[in-house]
């Protein structure tokens, strides 16, 4: 079965680089460019993983992590902040959260693939 990550960023051009990223290596990829927006495809699409910024307009990667966590659906789903922050609060914050990792933006192409790999077993 092909998993599933749904890609939430602002940025359009993040958003393209990572779902390229994942599709060449046989990832399905759904799409929200704001937390509120993802947490609606998070919770009426089947999805194997979640990648999210931080700082967005509506609902940020934070507010965006706290609610998925309390929907059925956000359980056991793997989140990973893909972010410009490298602050050691804001990481605490999103592990206590129910964050599952953290990368820092500029990302390179197989450290993605290799997180996604590892949390989701594709």
């Amino acid at each position: 079965m092909t998993k599933t990550i749904l890609t939430i960023d602002d940025s359009a051009s993040i958003r393209q680089m990572v779902a390229m990223t994942l599709k060449g290596a046989g990832l399905n990829v759904l799409e929200a460019g704001n937390g509120a927006e993802g947490l609606t495809k998070a919770t009426t699409n089947t999805v194997h993983a979640v990648i999210t910024d931080l700082n967005m307009p509506i609902m940020n990667g934070l507010e965006f992590l706290k609610k998925f966590r309390q929907h059925p659906a956000g359980k056991g789903i793997p989140v990973i902040l893909l972010t410009t922050e490298s602050d050691d609060e804001l990481k605490r914050e999103a592990r206590e959260s129910g964050a599952t990792g953290w990368i820092v933006k500029p990302f390179k192409q197989d450290q993605l693939l290799a997180v996604i790999k590892k949390v989701t077993g594709a």
